[in-house]
């Protein structure tokens, strides 16, 4: 096993060690799914989230062994540079690899539990969330900063951002599920780009843009055009994806019925 811990919890190594040895019969289960599960452990005065993710297949089995990092030491590694950043993201604690001599087998990541209001997905589903327009202009502020740092956001996505609120008009904003980022500079285009996974909803998009150009200097117009393009193109995608996963799912159950 590979252990690395931050360093304000270096003395807790037996400790974190012991919730990863029980963490399939301990913990508070906050998701679990077919690809990752995550689960809250009570840790002292603090809470923290352990973040499971799904064993890779045989190629990735090689491939984390021997040539990629693991999704759990990219989080933890891009939570510490985020932090760096003054980018908002709950603190990174460690992560866990087990391996054998020739195959990477499963992972986790530690992080500390943050108490949130919500995510963007309820911008979204909500369309009378109270300040909803207050919060996504502060979010597409949050999202330039990200830009000017350099951080490109690959998983950019409803549920990938926790929004708390800080004063009476003021909202935070965290990163998480940070497996997949890239640090460089960003042209125009993957500046736009990057909002398209977040709503198919026009005028939550058309917010966006507006308030981006404003604050760079853009043309609104312009920015709104292509950030609408980049929407439902991703949007397309999305949902030709999960038609042909369907079909893929009714021809195996009908296979397991057959006589």
């Amino acid at each position: 096993m590979k252990v690395v811990i931050a360093r304000t919890y270096q003395s807790y190594e037996s400790e974190l060690k012991e919730i990863i040895a029980h963490y399939d019969n301990t913990g508070e289960l906050i998701y679990g799914g077919t690809r990752n599960s995550l689960k809250k452990f009570n840790f002292g005065d603090k809470d923290l989230i352990v973040k499971a993710f799904k064993k890779p297949n045989l190629v990735n089995k090689i491939v984390y062994r021997f040539f990629r990092k693991s999704k759990a030491a990219r989080s933890f590694l891009y939570a510490q540079k985020l932090e760096s950043l003054n980018i908002g993201t709950p603190k990174a604690v460690a992560y866990f690899e087990n391996y054998s001599f020739l195959f990477f087998k499963d992972s986790y990541y530690i992080s500390e539990f943050l108490d949130s209001e919500i995510t963007y997905r309820e911008l979204v589903t909500n369309p009378n969330y109270p300040d909803r327009e207050r919060i996504l202009k502060q979010f597409t502020a949050f999202t330039k900063n990200l830009h000017d740092n350099g951080v490109l956001f690959k998983d950019h996505s409803p549920g990938n951002t926790l929004i708390k609120k800080v004063g009476e008009d003021k909202y935070a904003f965290y990163l998480v599920d940070l497996n997949r980022m890239e640090f460089k500079d960003l042209s125009y285009r993957e500046k736009i780009a990057n909002f398209a996974r977040l709503t198919p909803d026009k005028e939550m998009v058309r917010i966006m843009a507006y308030t981006y150009a404003e604050l760079c200097g853009y043309d609104k117009d312009n920015v709104f055009r292509l950030m609408w393009e980049e929407t439902e193109a991703f949007q397309n995608k999305f949902h030709k994806r999960r038609k042909v996963k369907r079909r893929i799912f009714f021809w195996k159950d009908k296979y397991k019925q057959a006589p």
